[in-house]
């Protein structure tokens, strides 16, 4: 097979798919998640810490003072923007538990089909063995 047909049969699989779609919804999710952190979860916490906007806490490497993240990024200055990395990380902390709340809700979904299947697995079983026993008593 040429790599033509080798990535077409890749490309039609359903993982692929299945993978693309995954990462839409990813992309899409984790812009919601950003909102949800700068404009919801944020600003109240930032209130809280005295109307502190974490987004705007940086440290400028060039011993000049900025009112703000932008105005330093704009005049070229080194910065380490540790409030944007704030805002990463607990980004990364929501999506994380997002991901583990869904996983352990498929687990759960799962390990209830599976007991379904072995319930019925054993209810048809104990049906053929009453099949065989009542052919075999009627053989005698």
């Amino acid at each position: 097979m040429g790599f033509v047909q080798d990535f077409k049969a890749f490309a039609v699989k359903g993982n692929a798919m299945d993978m693309a779609v995954g990462i839409i919804i990813g992309i899409a999710f984790g812009s919601v998640v950003n909102s949800l952190v700068n404009d919801i979860i944020m600003p109240p916490i930032g209130m809280i810490l005295g109307k502190m906007d974490f987004s705007n806490l940086f440290l400028s490497l060039s011993g000049q003072q900025f009112a703000t993240l932008a105005a330093a990024k704009a005049a070229g200055a080194p910065v380490i923007a540790f409030g944007t990395f704030i805002n990463v990380i607990i980004n990364f902390v929501i999506v994380a538990l997002v991901v583990f709340i869904m996983i352990r809700q498929i687990s759960r979904m799962q390990r209830k089909e599976e007991k379904k299947v072995e319930a019925k697995a054993t209810k048809d079983q104990e049906l053929l063995t009453e099949i065989r026993d009542a052919l075999v008593k009627k053989k005698k």
